[in-house]
Parts: C-alpha cells; structure tokens; sequence
C-alpha cells in the first residue's frame, strides 16, 4: 500500500488520534491537512478528578468502564502529578474493565492493562447494551465520561441493574480556538483543493455545521461537502451525515470500522481519479 495516495490531499478533523492518523495517511504518501475540531484541556477545577482517583486506590472498582483513550491517559496524568500513578494502575488491574471501541483499549495497553471486554459498537449505546448482558447488581462501577455528550441514559441504564456508579470527566473541549482553522477548512473544499475529507467521529460533521451556521457559511460548506468526496469511518458518522442530507462517498470494506481500512478504501476510490491539486 506504500505510496499509493501520494499527491492527493486529505483534510482530516480528529483531534484525539489526530497524530497517529496523520502518519498512517503520509505514509501512504498522502499530504494531510490537519484541522483539529478543538483542543483539548485537563478539567479545569482538578480535584473531583482527584478524589475519584483517591477513592479507587482505596477501594478499587468493580468495574470500570473507559469511554475514551484520551480519559484514561488524562487521568494518569493526574496520577503521575500526584505520585501515585502505581497505586492508580493497581487498582484498575483488579477491576473488570469494559472499553467502547479500541481507543481505550490501546490506552489500557499502555498500562500493561487489557479490557475483558469490547463494544462491538463504539458508542454510548453500544456499552449499555454490552453491560445489559453482565451482571452489575450491587457492584461498584467506575465510570470515566467525555465531554459534550449527555451520559445520562447510560448512567440511568447501568444505576437499573443495580450498579452504584461513580463517575468521573477528566477533561473538557475548547471549541472556540480551532473555529478559524475550520472555517478556512471549508473554504478549501468548497474551492477544490481537497481530494478527500475523513471523518472518524459523529462528533464532526456536528462540528462542522455548527461551526458554519455560527460564522453564516453553511451554504459554503454544502458547497465543499457537494464536491470533496467525504470518507466515513463507519455507520455512526454515515448516519450523522444523513441527517444533514448528505451521503458518504468511501466506507471501510467489510465492516471493519477503524483508521487503516478506512485508508485503504480512500486509496481505492481516489485511484480512479487524478488528484486535483498539485501538492506543494
């Protein structure tokens, strides 16, 4: 697969593996035009944050359910400051650990630590219904949340089994510094300089609009989404484009929902095609 998108552009949106994206695509000879969707801060008041990680070492966790990477590495961020990141990492290794999506799972790896179990679905959702077949009656059950995301269903779902959840939001999103970088981001779509736009998240296509119809240039941005062929990571982020009317050109093949088959079909349609600018 070496070198097979050299000289085509591809705008990509990802902030939490924004980094590891970027260097599977260029890899594969691709010029990337990164656009954060917005930066990412520690919480900003650090000590319920704190407590949470105190009250695990203290009395671990059941279970723990790990929505994000990004929270986990966040929180032993907070664990390494305070001394006790050990402490933190022994205690989670005796709880059952339940990951939504790879993400996480790669983040507990880092750690020496493995999930017992996967979503199939990286989704809110997809945990609820994956922790609906364990049994959670009188377990305490920690559970690290993300932001911009209302978690009460799932909280509500997980509390109905007779669980005590314990939760916890280790970071939050500051969306207003990258709003200039996406506007210009749908400028050059709408000007065709963007053989391809990649989208792993629902999260941006949301994003995207709410950060066009807050500057007035939707229109524009209907206008470069009409004309860039838009490669989505899988069914969730396809659905949030429907919803605004518009449809995914590149979907990974056979089901397979992460970043390198994502690739790998972007460097299958844009082969049929020559890139549209000439890369700097």
């Amino acid at each position: 697969m070496v070198d097979r998108l050299n000289g085509y552009r591809i705008l990509i949106l990802e902030t939490r593996e924004e980094a590891q994206f970027s260097r599977l695509l260029a890899e594969q000879g691709a010029e990337v035009v990164q656009c954060p969707m917005f930066s990412i801060q520690d919480a900003p008041n650090a000590a319920p944050v704190e407590d949470w990680i105190a009250r695990c070492i203290a009395r671990p966790f059941d279970d723990m359910v790990f929505l994000t990477g990004e929270g986990l590495r966040r929180l032993m961020k907070v664990a390494r400051r305070l001394g006790n990141d050990q402490d933190f990492v022994a205690a989670l290794g005796k709880a059952r650990k339940f990951a939504r999506g790879p993400k996480p799972g790669r983040a507990l790896r880092e750690l020496g630590l493995e999930p017992q179990q996967t979503t199939e679905k990286p989704t809110s959702e997809g945990v609820a219904e994956m922790l609906a077949r364990i049994e959670l009656g009188g377990h305490r059950l920690g559970l690290q949340l993300y932001p911009d995301k209302d978690h009460g269903p799932l909280i509500g779902a997980i509390s109905a089994q007779g669980a005590e959840v314990v939760t916890v939001l280790p970071y939050v999103y500051d969306a207003k510094a990258a709003d200039t970088n996406i506007v210009t981001a749908i400028e050059e779509m709408a000007q065709g300089r963007i053989d391809a736009v990649a989208l792993t998240s629902s999260g941006q296509p949301r994003r995207l609009f709410e950060v066009a119809q807050a500057h007035g240039c939707e229109a524009r941005l209907r206008e470069g989404l009409a004309v860039t062929p838009i490669a989505s990571v899988g069914p969730v982020v396809s659905e949030e484009l429907l919803a605004r009317g518009i449809e995914t050109d590149i979907l990974p093949a056979n089901e397979s929902y992460f970043m390198k088959p994502l690739i790998s079909a972007m460097a299958t349609a844009l082969a049929k095609s020559p890139p549209r600018v000439e890369t700097r």
